[in-house]
């Protein structure tokens, strides 16, 4: 059945009208050097709206519908009169990219920073800046440590906020807005959404107007693949050509046989990767001579890009066939790569895993979704959220080289077929539900809104709470009762206290684990272990950070269970009082991980060991070196017992390496590799590092002159 396809708008307001609307003469020459001739009908709306009057806006709709601009344009009139905007997203990836379009503004004389490191760093340098750009979790751990500069702020701007929907990152924007908005009550606030069925509570819930609408640049066809036969519910049918075996490969030949390129969405890493090998053999034949030259290059350059391991031998092998998975157990270079020369047009097809649909924008010609389903520990394979698949179909249609994008879901069957129209294609999205309820995010959350004086009395707390998007969509009895919960556990670790039976206070080490942007559970979980003073070997402090449930601990798979007991049986002090069951040998495995890693163990041997990708290792490491950092401060804050080894190991799991290379790894450009090779050739320290010339360190493996060049700049500071 063919249905009658939805209106679409047309663009009508010119740009040079807009200072009509209350924008800047100065700030319309900037969005017309930008190409911009009219607006898109969304944006029209939101000016309509009141954007550039300082109402506050929430704009549901869909990807590459020029929600950026209308952040810009409200962005540019505060400029213009001297404000400063904070714009906040849920990715690291998203903030450098978002860094990387506003810094075209530094040349117009506005300063442009980004913020999304260190938890418990002071912020206060931000105050030079116009624009800064931030992760939510970030912006949430500088209104724990120095909040002044914020209360300056003209315009907020939360990009992708149905994430609030996220058990993740959720309860953190949710909170971080209403701290904001009660800090700062004349912020304007713009909240850019996807399309979602209940985008009025959120803008209820923000005191803002709300723009919904479908319109897109660029027309999406939205289908379903049953045998050779594409069927669009608002469009004409069409045969697919290719006759691959492998359905998705088939409709990325289709593509690239018509000059386009094709992101293929698959549920698992192991299947983008099976994916992206299926689909480089169906189309190697169609890639020029020239291009596969090209090709040759990007493979060699993912290649020089880091450690060489089994999955970047595939990776670099795929590209040279125009294709390559995309997943987040691959390194952020090598992610780099293949967006950029897919941007670029090298690499026709991708495949990926769902994370890229929620990061860096990838548009292509044709978006391809392999399975509805995924698989769910506690379910089984479960189909996925609608809203998570109309996510990636939104991808399909790049502005300005296609006439229109297709989005193809592929069935099994006739009825699965039909399953898939109704719910995905014609269905609405799952209304998005807050998830500050999680006991969890309460406890953080908490913690940090008496410690930063929010709130100093259960009351408070309660009327915070009412402020959020949770009471927005339910009433506070139940969370009520887990405030009072949290509250118990609080003050029984040491971490508020109780006055006058109602009034609330935070201690001193209450305060310090709001800082270091802990749960307190894990601030607890660690302050006991290291009060028992019966630490034998480094991998008890490991084991430590491992137990706490701020550390995302490794799956144990079939193949682990005899490596695991197997290093339980030579260090069998560690499981004296435990049960062998899974979540323990996942502490145990996650700890061994974090051992090789700073015993200067390879990637490849790391991952072929554990079964992980080089990404996974980096990840891993990264959250153990931030909790040794805040296992270090407790220490220091209360007994002082272990503090000195704990930042050695910081240290160490910074570089992953042995305690030897520590004095090299303070120079910039010197990481595990090449300090390694340093040593072996008895270069130990600094001092033996200035006393050598340019020429002799240049001769040692992976220096070379360049590197021994900056080596020696760096040593001069």
């Amino acid at each position: 059945m063919r249905l009658e396809p939805k209106n679409i708008e047309n663009p009508k307001m010119e740009i040079k009208n807009l200072t009509k609307h209350g924008l800047p003469s100065k700030a319309l020459r900037l969005i017309e050097q930008k190409g911009i001739e009219e607006l898109y009908p969304p944006q029209q709306k939101a000016i309509e709206k009141g954007v550039l009057k300082d109402e506050n806006l929430v704009l549901s709709i869909p990807t590459a519908s020029g929600k950026t601009l209308v952040a810009e344009m409200a962005m540019l009139k505060q400029l213009h009169q001297g404000g400063t905007t904070l714009y906040i997203v849920p990715l690291r990836a998203l903030a450098s990219e978002k860094y990387q379009e506003f810094k075209e503004y530094e040349k117009h004389g506005f300063r442009v920073g980004i913020s999304t490191g260190d938890y418990d760093r002071s912020a206060e340098y931000l105050t030079d800046y116009d624009i800064v750009v931030t992760t939510s979790e970030k912006a949430d751990s500088m209104l724990r440590t120095d909040t002044s500069w914020l209360n300056n702020i003209d315009v907020i701007v939360s990009d992708e906020i149905h994430l609030v929907n996220s058990s993740d990152r959720g309860p953190t924007l949710e909170v971080t807005l209403a701290k904001l908005r009660e800090m700062n009550p004349n912020a304007q606030i713009l909240a850019l959404s996807a399309t979602i069925s209940n985008a009025d509570e959120i803008a209820d819930w923000l005191d803002a107007n709300l723009v919904k609408s479908d319109w897109r640049p660029v027309e999406l066809r939205q289908g379903v693949l049953y045998s050779q036969k594409i069927e669009f519910p608002y469009h004409d049918s069409k045969k697919l050509k290719s006759k691959a075996k492998d359905k998705a490969s088939a409709l990325v030949k289709d593509t690239i046989k018509e000059d386009g390129q094709a992101l293929v969405f698959a549920n698992s890493r192991r299947n983008s990767k099976a994916a992206a090998r299926k689909a480089g053999k169906a189309i190697k034949n169609q890639i020029s001579k020239e291009l596969k030259q090209e090709l040759k290059e990007v493979s060699e350059e993912i290649l020089d890009a880091g450690e060489t391991t089994e999955e970047i031998e595939a990776l670099a092998s795929f590209v040279k066939n125009g294709t390559a998975h995309h997943h987040a157990g691959l390194l952020n270079n090598h992610r780099e790569i293949i967006e950029q020369n897919f941007k670029e047009g090298k690499i026709k097809a991708i495949a990926a895993t769902p994370t890229l649909a929620w990061g860096v924008n990838l548009p292509a010609r044709r978006v391809v979704i392999r399975s509805y389903k995924r698989y769910d520990p506690n379910y089984g394979m479960k189909p996925v959220p609608v809203l998570d698949i109309k996510q990636m179909l939104g991808r399909a249609g790049r502005p300005g080289l296609d006439p229109y994008g297709e989005s193809i879901l592929i069935a099994k069957n006739r009825r699965e077929r039909q399953a898939i129209v109704d719910r995905y294609i014609i269905g609405e999205t799952e209304p998005i539900q807050s998830k500050l309820s999680q006991e969890p995010a309460l406890r953080t959350h908490i913690l940090s809104t008496v410690a930063t004086n929010f709130a100093s009395s259960e009351s408070d707390i309660i009327d915070f709470l009412e402020k959020t998007f949770y009471s927005e969509q339910n009433v506070l009895s139940e969370i009520k009762r887990k405030t009072n919960n949290v509250l118990d556990f609080l003050e029984s670790e040491g971490f508020i206290v109780r006055e006058n039976s109602s009034d609330l206070k935070s201690t001193k080490l209450g305060n310090k684990v709001s800082e270091l942007y802990i749960d307190p559970k894990s601030a607890s979980k660690i302050l006991k272990r290291i009060s028992r003073g019966d630490i034998k070997e480094e991998i008890d402090l490991l084991h430590m950070i491992c137990e706490t449930p701020d550390m995302d601990l490794l799956y144990m798979k079939k193949s682990d269970y005899e490596l695991v007991q197997s290093y339980l049986e030579n260090h069998s002090w560690l499981k004296e009082g435990k049960e062998l069951e899974d979540w323990f040998l996942s502490e145990i495995k996650t700890s061994m991980l974090l051992k090789d890693w700073i015993s200067e163990k390879t990637n490849k041997q790391i991952t072929q060991k554990f079964g992980v990708n080089q990404g996974d290792i980096r990840r891993h490491a990264s959250t153990a070196e931030w909790l040794l950092h805040a296992s270090a401060e407790l220490s220091k804050a209360t007994t002082n017992l272990y503090h000195q080894k704990l930042r050695e190991l910081q240290n160490r799991m910074k570089y992953g390496v042995k305690k030897q290379l520590l004095p090299l790894t303070k120079i910039k450009g010197i990481g595990r590799i090449r300090a390694r090779k340093l040593y072996k050739k008895d270069y130990k320290s600094l001092s033996d590092l200035k006393t050598a010339s340019k020429k002799e360190l240049s001769k040692v493996e992976s220096i070379g002159p360049k590197t021994a060049q900056k080596i020696k700049q760096e040593l001069k500071r």
